[in-house]
């Protein structure tokens, strides 16, 4: 067994904001949950994924076990001091140092947020179902208080299935359009009734409408890229974890 891989985010937050992404590589799992799967709720042998996480927990040297949720494509948005184990919600935020948030993805779209003097921190959830729902419009408006505005957010966008990979259907084309108007230069077609879809585009249509415009990521694909689980490429099989935290205040420019 290897060490474990991350994605490191690439993106201007303050040097007290940590975040990454886990690939598939360095785990304990086997078979189509090879390696690093941190799901317990797809199968895979529990006792394997308890010792995926303290791998995780251990290489990244993570202040706490991550405030893991129970995700059910929605857009209920929970602060992560509140929280009790697999809390039922799609994003999680905190404003405490040591206190870790995350989310776990195998094709949908995981979103980071900081504010950009290191104070407030969120991870979302993003399938089109949860885009649907209004995930990204209630994990924003969590973060907003009376002295952050929105263009004082970064996002980074991590992995997720791109479009040569994602063809959808009417059901998905209609209802992301009747959500979000915007939404529309987002899919292409590709056959009758079928559309390739992007999500990295569709969340950075949302994010626009409050006028946040510093969103960086999106260059990776689940489905093609080895490195990470994607339920579309094989089923069933586990999840990446996009991961958060603080450690204290910024460090003086």
């Amino acid at each position: 067994m290897r060490e474990p891989e991350f994605i490191r985010a690439d993106w201007p937050a303050p040097d007290n904001v940590h975040a990454f992404t886990t690939s598939r590589r360095g785990g304990f799992s086997t078979d189509s949950f090879a390696s690093l799967n941190i799901a317990d709720h797809v199968g895979d042998d529990p006792q394997r994924v308890a010792l995926n996480r303290e791998q995780v927990r251990g290489a990244l040297d993570l202040p706490e076990e991550p405030r893991w949720l129970t995700q059910v494509h929605g857009n209920t948005v929970v602060c992560a001091d509140e929280i009790a184990a697999g809390a039922e919600a799609d994003a999680v935020w905190t404003d405490n140092p040591g206190i870790v948030c995350a989310v776990m993805t195998a094709d949908c779209l995981p979103v980071l947020f900081c504010t950009r003097d290191g104070s407030r921190i969120a991870a979302a959830h993003a399938g089109w179902r949860g885009l649907c729902e209004g995930i990204i419009e209630a994990t924003v408006n969590s973060l907003l208080t009376e002295g952050t505005k929105a263009d004082d957010l970064l996002v980074w966008l991590g992995p997720a299935i791109a479009p040569d990979a994602y063809e959808v259907d009417s059901k998905v084309y209609h209802a992301l359009i009747k959500h979000a108007p915007e939404c529309e230069r987002s899919f292409s077609p590709s056959r009758p009734g079928r559309w390739k879809l992007d999500l990295y585009k569709v969340a950075s249509g949302i994010l626009a409408t409050f006028g946040i415009t510093d969103i960086t990521g999106g260059e990776y694909c689940t489905f093609s890229d080895q490195r990470f689980f994607s339920h579309r490429r094989l089923a069933p099989t586990g999840r990446q974890a996009s991961i958060i935290w603080l450690s204290g205040k910024p460090s003086a420019p």
